[in-house]
């Protein structure tokens, strides 16, 4: 692979030489440079036309009447790609980026001009240039993948789904659209599970958009509608009996001093305390007691846990490990959602709640002390799976099918690499 960069240089260079020789006036040397059939559209029209794509960021909540309309659009759009052939493999070889010159950019331009992430106008060329670039960044904000133009495994594990499979997850999530779109109400909380992301929406208009930790796959986030009655400022941890048996017994196994130096204290069904020392842990005894948490800095809920009714009994919460929420695929939970920027959402979800204005439950966070808060007109939360829809005309989102709920495996992206 050959840079552009490298090319300019060159470039650069024999317009010094040319100036120095007089053979060609400077004008005509750079001429010749920009008409190169190696250079691609690096243009100076760039800036006002490679940016006049359609933005893929909206505040249109997902489930709203107007998403299931757009996403009919989406149907009605791959269902025209897939009469036409589709489109090709892009060839997953290389890290493609700007400045690239190569012949896989070729298939690439082509592929992204089918999607409509690459306009047509920019024409077929070897290229890397500033209008792919700006379609790569495009492609993976609609696809929930860091928008940082370079082609990397997992956004070519995405473009290289077909058109077909494609079609049929939309299919799919239009159906779950349509059951659901309209019915949340004026104001709530949605968690889309395969998107890991949480939507505060108020008068059909997202307020306030959270990115989330979601459950693994083998632990995984259930189906929720339900309502937020209560906030818990410096919550206890009550370990769930999964949690017990999958991770902190093999954890007293290793280091007997586990529980002590986490602050977790251990109770018996009477709810007398209990000695770590005492409890055999070769045995699956343990599971019988009850693992309580303290408050505090080290609380796998940290400042603030979220409460609801639910028969599996979820919730949502901060975390002390906020480096996860960085990460590129977000399912890493026992099954509830941990909630980046969480005081924000706690902090509308209290709006109603006298005596709970951003002031009082940050200083109630500074003392310590677990306290219990109940919401004053409960808002309603909803853990719903979506993975495909569209919020604008040919602003077509698609996310990994994380639970494998959309019939093929070839959405698994995550699984299977």
């Amino acid at each position: 692979m050959r840079t552009s960069r490298r090319f300019f240089l060159t470039g650069a260079s024999a317009l010094a030489a040319a100036v120095v020789a007089g053979h060609a006036s400077a004008q005509d040397v750079v001429g010749d440079i920009l008409k190169s059939s190696t250079r691609g559209n690096w243009d100076d029209q760039f800036d006002a036309r490679a940016n006049n794509t359609n933005k893929v960021a909206s505040t249109l909540p997902i489930f709203s009447q107007q998403t299931v309309a757009f996403t009919e659009q989406a149907v009605a759009q791959y269902q025209n790609i897939v009469s036409q052939g589709g489109w090709e493999q892009v060839p997953a070889t290389k890290k493609l980026q700007l400045g690239v010159d190569d012949p896989d950019v070729v298939p690439l331009r082509k592929r992204l001009m089918i999607s409509g992430d690459l306009p047509q106008s920019a024409g077929i060329s070897t290229a890397f240039d500033s209008y792919v670039d700006s379609a790569v960044k495009r492609f993976q904000l609609r696809h929930g993948l860091p928008a940082d133009g370079a082609m990397g495994k997992y956004t070519y594990a995405a473009m290289n789904v077909s058109a077909q499979i494609r079609l049929g997850q939309l299919q799919t999530n239009l159906q779950r659209l349509k059951e659901k779109a309209g019915t949340l109400g004026s104001r709530y909380v949605l968690v889309d599970i395969p998107a890991a992301q949480i939507e505060a929406v108020e008068n059909e208009r997202v307020v306030l958009r959270h990115t989330a930790i979601v459950g693994k796959i083998d632990r995984q986030t259930p189906i929720v509608n339900s309502k937020i009655n209560e906030i818990i400022v410096n919550p206890y941890w009550n370990a769930p009996v999964s949690i017990v048996r999958k991770d902190i017994i093999p954890l007293m196994r290793k280091d007997p001093n586990y529980l002590k130096d986490s602050h977790i204290r251990l109770f018996a069904p009477d709810g007398s305390e209990v000695d770590p020392m005492s409890i055999d842990w070769s045995t699956d005894d343990a599971e019988k007691y009850r693992f309580r948490q303290d408050p505090g800095g080290n609380n796998a809920m940290a400042s603030v846990k979220i409460n609801f009714p639910s028969p599996d009994g979820v919730y949502m919460h901060d975390t002390p490990q906020q480096s996860l929420f960085g990460k590129l695929m977000r399912f890493d939970s026992s099954g509830c959602v941990r909630v980046q920027n969480v005081r924000d959402l706690v902090t509308w979800i209290l709006r109603d709640t006298p005596g709970w204005d951003r002031q009082h439950f940050e200083a109630a966070i500074k003392t310590g002390e677990n306290t219990p808060v109940q919401v004053v007109n409960p808002v309603p939360v909803h853990f719903l799976y979506l993975s495909a829809w569209s919020t604008g005309p040919g602003v077509v989102q698609f996310r990994d099918d994380i639970y494998g709920l959309d019939g093929n495996s070839e959405l698994q992206i995550t699984s299977a690499l």
